[in-house]
C-alpha cells in the first residue's frame, strides 16, 4: 500500500565529514537517517549500528527492521526507477500471468495479463500447469512441505517451458520469453442479469495509476466504472482475491465511485504516522464519482488479498453492507512511501529505500487488522473455471448471496487452505505486484 503523496520537508543535508571513499558505509548511515525519521515503527529501531562491514543495503535495511509486526518483505530496497514504474504498471521481466494450487496440489493458472507475453500467447486461468522446464509439480516441494515455483530470475529474455493440461482434457507445451510491457489491472468485468437484478461483476488486480495522468488515478478504474453505470447496475462485486495492494490514491478512486451519496465529503481514511511525523496526519475525505447508488457490495479475497485491498474494504465499512467471501486477508493494515527524497546520499547512489511509514485508520479509528479480515463464507478457489462462469465457486457464492442473502452450507463445503500461496514466494516491491 503505497500513498503517491507530496511532503513539503525540508531536504535533509548529508554529513560532509564522512569520508567518500567509503560509499556504501555513506548509504547505510543514510537509510539509518531516513528510517529514523519516518520508520512507523522507529522508537523499535536498535540504537546501536554499525555503519562498516559488507552488508547489502538490504541486508543492512533487515537489521533496522520491527519485525513482530513489519512481515518480510513490508520494508524494502529498490531503484527510484523501478518504483516509479512498478506504481504505473511498466513491469519488466515477466511472463505475466498468476499461479494458484488447489486442494490436491494442482498448480494452474489463475490469471493472465492480457497486456503481456502469456496473454499475448492466449493462455487462460483454468489451465492446469503439469511440468515447468520439464519438472512435474511436485518437484519444486521444498524441505518445509510448501512450494518454490522456480521460473529463473525476473530478466527480459528468460524463457521458460510449460506444459499444460486444458480444461478439455488435452494437453499443450508452450515456450515463452520474459519481457517488459504495460500491464492491465482489470481481469474480466462483467454485468448479470439475474432475478431482476443488473449485478456487476470486476476482477481487479493491482491497484496501479495511468502513467502521465494528474492527479494520480487509473483510467481502467474510470472506464470500468463508466460500464457499471452506463449498464445500471444495481448490485456490484469485487474480486480482490490476488490483488497485493498497490497506490492509495487509486483505492480511494474505486471507493469514490462505490460509496452512498451520503458519504460525500466524510471520512474515507485517517493517516497516522510515528510520533516524530504526528503532524502529518490527516483526514482523506471521500469525494462521491459517477452515479452508482449502492447500499452493499460483495468482496471477494482471499491471502492474496493485501494491503489497498483491505483498505478499501475497511473503509468501506462504516458506509455500506460488506460481505466478503472466500479466505481470509493477508492482513497488512500499514502502508510505505519512498523515501530517498530525503536524502541527497539516497538519491546519488539510486537507492529508493520503501519503509512502512503509516497505518491507516477508518471513520471508526479501525487500523490493526494484521490478522486479515475474515470472510463470511468460507470459499475454496475454483481453479478449473475461467473469470465470469457462473459456476466458479466463489462467484457463484458471491452471486448467491445477492439474490438470496446468504450462501448454501454445499458452497461452503468446498473450502480448502492451499498448501502454496503465491503472495509468500515474492519479497519487496514485487509483493505488491506479484506475478511470474
Amino acid at each position: 500500500m503505497i500513498a503517491l503523496v507530496l511532503l513539503l520537508v525540508a531536504c535533509n543535508p548529508d554529513d560532509d565529514n564522512v569520508d567518500p571513499t567509503k560509499v556504501e558505509n555513506v548509504v547505510h548511515k543514510a537509510i539509518f537517517d531516513v528510517m529514523n525519521d519516518w520508520y512507523y515503527w522507529n522508537d523499535e529501531m536498535p540504537k546501536d549500528v554499525s555503519f562498516g562491514g559488507t552488508m547489502s543495503n538490504q541486508e543492512f535495511l533487515e537489521q533496522l527492521r520491527f519485525t513482530p509486526l513489519d512481515r518480510q518483505g513490508w520494508t524494502y530496497i529498490t531503484t527510484q526507477e523501478a518504483f516509479r514504474a512498478a506504481f504505473t504498471g511498466q513491469v519488466s521481466g515477466v511472463h505475466g500471468f498468476r499461479m494458484a494450487m488447489d486442494q490436491n496440489e494442482r498448480l494452474f493458472i489463475a490469471s493472465v495479463l492480457k497486456t503481456g507475453p502469456a496473454g499475448q500467447d492466449g493462455w487462460q486461468r483454468g489451465w492446469q500447469i503439469l511440468e515447468i522446464n520439464g519438472k512435474a509439480i511436485a518437484e519444486f516441494r521444498n524441505s518445509s512441505g510448501s512450494y518454490s515455483i522456480d521460473t529463473g530470475p525476473n530478466q527480459i529474455g528468460i524463457s521458460n517451458t510449460f506444459k499444460f493440461k486444458l480444461p478439455d482434457g488435452t494437453e499443450t507445451t508452450r515456450t515463452i520469453t520474459k519481457e517488459a510491457f504495460s500491464a492491465n489491472s482489470v481481469a474480466f468485468e462483467n454485468v448479470y442479469e439475474i432475478q431482476g437484478k443488473k449485478i456487476g461483476y470486476w476482477v481487479y488486480e493491482s491497484f496501479r495509476a495511468s502513467p502521465n495522468v494528474s492527479p494520480t488515478k487509473s483510467l481502467e478504474v474510470e472506464n470500468s466504472f463508466n460500464y457499471f453505470i452506463s449498464e445500471g447496475i444495481d448490485e456490484l462485486i469485487i474480486d480482490l482475491r490476488y490483488n497485493g495492494g498497490g497506490s492509495v490514491d487509486v483505492a480511494r478512486q474505486v471507493m469514490n465511485y462505490i460509496i452512498p451519496a451520503s458519504a460525500d465529503d466524510r471520512t474515507a481514511f485517517v493517516y497516522r504516522h510515528n510520533r516524530k511525523q504526528s503532524t502529518n496526519n490527516r483526514t482523506v475525505n471521500f469525494n462521491k464519482e459517477g452515479s452508482l447508488s449502492l447500499d452493499k457490495v460483495v468482496f471477494i479475497t482471499a491471502r492474496g488479498s493485501a494491503s489497498a485491498s483491505e483498505l478499501i474494504i475497511n473503509s468501506l465499512k462504516p458506509y455500506l453492507d460488506v460481505t466478503i467471501i472466500g479466505d481470509n486477508t493477508y492482513g497488512k493494515p500499514v502502508g510505505q512511501f519512498p523515501l530517498s527524497s530525503f536524502s541527497r546520499t539516497l538519491v546519488e547512489n539510486n537507492v529508493e529505500v520503501v519503509p512502512v511509514t503509516f497505518s491507516l485508520a477508518n471513520v471508526r479509528g479501525e487500523a490493526d487488522f494484521f490478522e486479515g479480515f475474515k470472510p463470511d463464507a468460507l470459499v475454496g478457489d475454483d481453479l478449473t473455471k475461467n473469470w465470469g462462469d457462473v459456476n466458479e465457486a466463489r462467484l457463484a457464492a458471491a452471486l448467491n448471496v445477492i439474490t438470496s442473502g446468504s450462501t448454501s452450507a454445499r458452497m461452503m463445503s468446498n473450502y480448502y487452505s492451499p498448501k502454496w500461496e503465491m503472495i509468500d514466494q515474492f519479497e519487496g516491491l514485487e509483493k505488491e505486484f506479484p506475478m511470474f
